[in-house]
């Protein structure tokens, strides 16, 4: 592997610096497959490797890049010989797919170590919230954002715009001042509402905000030609359908792309209790085990401590989406097949 300014480059092959320019298509966000005895706190080396390298294998080839050690990647949760372990098994497998880890830690030198010992295994790009203890303002956050540019100049960054677990929302101000630092090129946006838009002018050409997958049609509808990229919760869930989504979009098919969105916001619309954003992010690691599983690609095994707990009918809704999911991946395989064959 060759270090090309902020890329990685699995096959020598030479490239210019990653910037949100790159950023198209659809980002998976997988999960960190977990041993049987991962729920227990005195259990240690609880990544599934042989589940993490079936899961990569699968996703790789068919994603634009691979986002990892988020959330429901349980990067909060891992010890850091875990993280080691599943980390150096995305990059071995992932090929010449683009991966970004997450390094978020409760302060900025622990994050930009965390951030150093990812670089060294080999990831190509950080994917990064800020600390959460205490809430941070405006001025502190782009300070802790700066400092992370200062300590690894050439090294790409997808923020993480989640107002719940980050105790905020970026502003369309904050996302102006944001831009002005060159190694953030993106962001994965939680959830779109009307404030996406003006957020999108904000960053201009220099951060590409990331809707989820079922909002991608919806969020180019909104900003334009700016949105060319998505991410998605639900890779190891099954691809499909989100190849099917991407054909649609880049072709600018946008009835086809209306009718697969309609049919990823249905499988979504159990998976918040009562469409509650901040009631899901209470129990979003076990939700999101739980979805995953019923999907039936990928077994995430259980979730590691201590957030394990959510209520039965939160945890009904999260398996039904699964549920959802896979039929929509039965379907639109059989359909894939279907055209080739004719």
């Amino acid at each position: 592997m060759v270090h090309i300014g902020a890329l990685v480059i699995k096959e020598d092959k030479l490239a210019q610096r990653y910037t949100a320019r790159d950023l198209v298509g659809v980002l998976g966000i997988v999960p960190t497959p977990a041993t049987p005895d991962a729920g227990r706190w005195d259990a240690s080396s609880t990544v599934n490797v042989d589940v993490t390298t079936s899961m990569i294998r699968a996703v790789a080839p068919v994603v634009d890049a691979i986002i990892t050690l988020g959330t429901f990647g349980e990067g909060a949760t891992l010890t850091e010989d875990e993280v080691v372990t599943f980390m150096k098994t995305v990059v071995s497998e992932s090929g010449t797919t683009p991966t970004f880890a997450g390094a978020t830690t409760l302060n900025t030198r622990d994050t930009i170590r965390r951030a150093r010992m990812l670089l060294d295994i080999g990831v190509d790009g950080l994917f990064l919230g800020r600390p959460m203890w205490c809430e941070m303002d405006d001025d502190s956050i782009v300070r802790f954002y700066s400092d992370i540019a200062d300590a690894l100049p050439d090294v790409p960054v997808i923020l993480y715009d989640n107002p719940a677990a980050f105790k905020g929302k970026i502003s369309s101000e904050l996302y102006a001042r944001l831009a002005a630092i060159p190694t953030l090129i993106g962001a994965k946006y939680t959830s779109l509402g009307s404030q996406y838009a003006d957020d999108v002018q904000a960053c201009g050409d220099e951060i590409r905000l990331l809707p989820m997958d079922a909002d991608w049609l919806d969020a180019r509808r909104a900003a334009g030609q700016h949105v060319a990229a998505c991410w998605t919760p639900s890779a190891a869930c099954g691809t499909e359908p989100l190849e099917r989504l991407r054909e649609a979009m880049a072709s600018s098919d946008w009835d086809a792309a209306d009718a697969i969105s309609r049919d990823l916001k249905r499988a979504y619309s159990t998976l918040m209790p009562d469409g509650d954003f901040s009631q899901f992010s209470k129990y979003n690691i076990p939700l999101d085990k739980a979805r995953i599983a019923a999907a039936g690609v990928t077994d995430p095994g259980p979730a590691r401590p201590p957030y394990q707990t959510a209520p039965q009918a939160y945890l009904d809704g999260a398996i039904e989406t699964g549920r959802r999911w896979a039929e929509l991946q039965r379907s639109y395989t059989t359909r894939a097949k279907a055209s080739s064959a004719s």
